[in-house]
């Protein structure tokens, strides 16, 4: 790599603090309670390997930057958080936003471990300066395609709002179902109100709708709207994307929000490291921890190894992404190439679709493993 020297006192040894550089939305529009658990996860794990000693004595040190779900806010952040020294970045949840930053990251050569974003095309070109945790969307969404044959869904309807992740969500489902015999057809929802989207779905005879739009809005009103439309009845609703996974979803939706499909990145059964955190995040947020939570925990545990294997200098650790191997609290994490995907890729996470119980919708059940 054509690398530029690390910032004056990259590798001091005076104990002063290793910094690392945490990308989260905390305000709206962004998803608030996402990036509260990607924030929890991340401050887990600093506190856990700051008990353990540090990074080789020097403690280690999360500065936190809200993006707001903005890609030029997150892009600003990266500028200022490459000023500042830190040793790499971590975080962020939305796909988008992670883009923004990851370019920016490329560009001022500054390692970028991704803890949640899944857009394939992370970067536009192939890049040795970014790797990610989470699952490329290609790959989960294909499971979630299968999910839905194997459950009988063929004919389905998405609605949609203009957005690079949504529109690669939509092109990702129709390639997959297409030569299986699946129809997936777009509603648009800028044009179309909850009404006329169930009006479109009883024309389209389609079985299942799925949601590939912001939460709450308009995802809560189309759900309210299906769920009360007696022509609709036997429709599966269903959200790739995971809008149930938090708890904001049955606050809103109550019984509504049940038995609505999700994807999430956790085994069928944790390890005993995982279920340790388990617990200390569930105390920290209080409230059962999403993937996310998980995720950002396994991103710091797998920047603080490196750090502390090949030093706080920013070259050395985007050229160890290879060589790194780390129980994270869901599997051995490896970083490799993967056919198609642009940056160093753990591949793969464990993939689930999941949904909440009818009968008790703060449980979830496990519809379909990958």
């Amino acid at each position: 790599m054509n690398t530029p020297p690390s910032p004056p006192g990259a590798e001091r040894t005076d104990g002063s603090p290793v910094r690392i550089g945490a990308l989260v939305p905390l305000t709206r529009p962004g998803w608030v309670e996402a990036g509260r658990h990607l924030l929890a996860g991340l401050e887990l794990a600093v506190r856990e390997v700051n008990d353990a000693g540090g990074i080789v004595g020097r403690p280690l040190e999360l500065v936190v930057r809200d993006t707001a779900a903005d890609p030029q806010r997150a892009t600003a952040a990266v500028d200022e958080l490459a000023h500042l020294g830190v040793a790499a970045l971590a975080g962020e949840y939305h796909s988008v936003v992670a883009r923004a930053a990851a370019a920016r990251a490329d560009t001022l050569h500054l390692p970028f471990l991704c803890s949640s974003a899944v857009l394939d095309a992370l970067t536009e070109q192939p890049t040795e300066w970014v790797a990610r945790l989470a699952p490329a969307q290609s790959h989960g969404w294909q499971i979630y395609a299968d999910f839905l044959l194997g459950a009988g869904h063929s004919r389905i309807a998405v609605a949609t709002q203009p957005s690079v992740y949504w529109a690669s969500g939509a092109r990702i489902l129709r390639n997959y179902l297409a030569p299986r015999g699946g129809t997936v057809v777009e509603l648009d929802t800028r044009e179309l109100d909850p009404k006329a989207i169930c009006d479109e779905l009883v024309d389209h005879r389609a079985t299942a709708l799925l949601l590939l739009v912001g939460h709450p809005e308009p995802a809560v009103p189309i759900v309210k709207a299906v769920r009360r439309d007696q022509r609709l009845a036997e429709i599966m609703i269903g959200a790739p994307a995971g809008q149930p996974e938090f708890a904001e979803w049955e606050t809103l939706l109550g019984d509504d929000g049940a038995a609505i499909p999700f994807l999430r990145y956790l085994p069928e059964r944790l390890s005993p490291l995982g279920a340790r955190i388990e617990k200390a995040l569930r105390e920290r947020l209080a409230e059962a921890p999403s993937f996310v939570a998980f995720e950002g925990y396994d991103t710091v545990a797998v920047l603080a190894d490196l750090l502390r294997s090949h030093g706080a200098d920013r070259a050395r650790t985007a050229e160890s992404w290879p060589r790194v191997a780390v129980e994270g609290t869901r599997g051995q994490i490896r970083l490799s190439r993967t056919p198609g995907i642009s940056v160093r890729q753990w591949a793969w996470a464990p993939v689930q679709v999941v949904d909440r119980d009818p009968a008790k919708p703060d449980r979830f059940r496990i519809l379909h493993t990958g």
